[in-house]
């Protein structure tokens, strides 16, 4: 069965039971040494499939329906997310972003790889379906049924950090590779890294990165699997919701208790892959040429900022809430601070409206989000979350630890009459208040589930060196950096070592003289 057979109506996307339901399919998850029975009930991961199945209820909510959904372009007569749709103009691409900031609000920011994430990818498919070769019709095939069904889907690109001083196909024990072939379809066997959300989506998009190319073809590959195919194993990192919420309350950890998006090592023990999913086959050239031809890197640059400046929003809020409960609000060096923290957040939302006010004609009469704007973002951001992260400990200080261990603290009277005098808020704040706000600040930045998203944004868009070479790749190609000499080139041209070239300057006074 189809994940997207799980719905009622084939007309509409899920709904949250269905979502739920669509996950209790038989894949193979495993954490803390055994298999995971139910995904949406194990304690490792039942808060965060619940903080997705909000978002697909969100969907069927008339209140909400007009920012977030429009009718589908596939003919299906039915209504999807509007990322899911191919833009054609920037209001349509400002429409988009509407629906993206809204689903990121309803997590604060914390949850990056929501399945809007993926559309950046599969809203593609149709118009640029001829890039696809023969698997053109593979390619519009899955454009409609994500769109229609606003399926989950994961992606998988990096190869495992392991021999990458070798060439690829000398770690084929490790990489993806086809390892069988007939009239059905392919075989394939590997791991990626790092598959975050795999356990709670319907399909991983599993690609290539450049790294990957060689002259051994069956590592060019490039497909889509259903998270339930013989031989998908995914083997889960530490569950921060399970941990929080064994030891604590969500009180302590009102993050990591529900926004914790598992990473997982995505492995593929001989995995059979019909021709009908099958997206790039042995062709070098297109692993190669994807990320910039296929449109996704446009795409997912878009979603991407839009989620990571809601975010800013939610910490510059936060961080003001914090000075505020400890006094720090009156001293000039940090509202100096945070006034920078909050232009980093208007930044990036600046990088956001570009992306959609300014976009690129496309295919098929389609547009793309500004790709400049989409390179400034990728650059930029793998500097601003440290700065912001690192603000935040400049300024709070021994306030994010000068914390009560717990919210059962406040039930036993002994200890909550010394809190509420040696731990109350400046401003008149209470003590409940300012505890509740230092401890949601700590997890947001010192817990396990901080420190994850420290190293998450910081190599959210590749490693941050080499989104710096494609920025230069893509002006040198494009004649961007080409018409910057060119520039100047003409003011050059305005002088030379005798002096100004044209009548408009007047030479030097000592010229003049003589």
């Amino acid at each position: 069965m189809r994940s997207e057979d799980f719905r009622a109506d084939k007309s509409r996307p899920f709904t949250g039971a269905e979502y739920l339901a669509s996950l209790r399919d038989g894949r193979e998850v495993y954490i803390n040494g055994e298999r995971v029975a139910d995904v949406t009930s194990h304690p490792a991961m039942r808060n965060s499939v619940r903080s997705l199945a909000r978002l697909y209820d969100a969907l069927h909510d008339t209140a909400q329906q007009p920012v977030l959904t429009s009718p589908t372009d596939t003919g299906s007569g039915g209504y999807t997310h509007k990322y899911f749709c191919v833009a054609h103009s920037a209001a349509e691409l400002a429409a988009q972003q509407s629906a993206i900031a809204h689903w990121a609000r309803m997590t604060y920011g914390w949850m990056g790889r929501t399945a809007d994430y993926k559309a950046a990818l599969m809203n593609t498919l149709g118009a640029n379906a001829e890039w696809y070769g023969p698997f053109k019709d593979n390619a519009r095939a899955w454009h409609k049924r994500a769109q229609e069904a606003v399926l989950f889907m994961n992606h998988a690109i990096v190869n495992p950090p392991i021999d990458r001083h070798k060439p690829a196909e000398q770690v084929k024990d490790v990489f993806v590779h086809i390892t069988k072939e007939n009239d059905a379809g392919i075989w394939v066997s590997g791991a990626k890294v790092v598959a975050t959300s795999s356990a709670l989506t319907h399909y991983n998009f599993l690609a290539q990165s450049s790294a990957t190319v060689t002259e051994d073809p069956s590592l060019s590959v490039m497909f889509i699997v259903p998270m339930n195919a013989p031989g998908i194993k995914m083997f889960c990192r530490v569950s921060y919701e399970q941990t929080t919420n064994s030891v604590g309350h969500p009180f302590d950890y009102p993050l990591s208790s529900r926004f914790d998006e598992n990473d997982a090592i995505l492995v593929l023990d001989n995995v059979f892959i019909p021709w009908e999913d099958v997206l790039v086959l042995r062709d070098a050239q297109k692993i190669l040429s994807f990320h910039p031809a296929s449109g996704f890197m446009h795409g997912y640059c878009f979603q991407g900022c839009t989620r990571f400046a809601v975010k800013l929003d939610f910490l510059c809020g936060l961080l003001a809430k914090a000075l505020r409960a400890t006094g720090g609000d009156a001293f000039r060096g940090n509202q100096a601070a945070l006034g920078e923290v909050i232009a980093l957040r208007h930044m990036f939302w600046s990088f956001s409206n570009a992306m959609a006010h300014n976009p690129i004609p496309w295919a098929s009469g389609a547009v793309l989000p500004n790709l400049e704007a989409a390179l400034a973002y990728r650059t930029f951001m793998s500097e601003a979350y440290p700065r912001v992260i690192d603000t935040v400990r400049r300024v709070i200080a021994s306030g994010l630890i000068y914390l009560p261990s717990s919210a059962r603290d406040f039930d036993n009277p002994e200890i909550d009459r010394y809190l509420a005098q040696y731990v109350r808020g400046s401003n008149d704040m209470g003590h409940v208040e300012r505890i509740k706000i230092m401890k949601l600040l700590w997890d947001a930045t010192g817990t396990e589930f901080g420190g994850r998203h420290a190293l998450y944004e910081l190599n959210y868009a590749g490693a941050p060196e080499e989104v710096r070479l494609q920025v230069l790749k893509g002006a040198e190609r494009g004649g961007r950096l080409k018409q910057m000499e060119e520039l100047v080139d003409q003011c050059m041209a305005d002088y030379d070592e005798t002096g100004w070239t044209g009548d408009i300057w007047l030479p030097p006074l000592a010229a003049q003289a003589n």
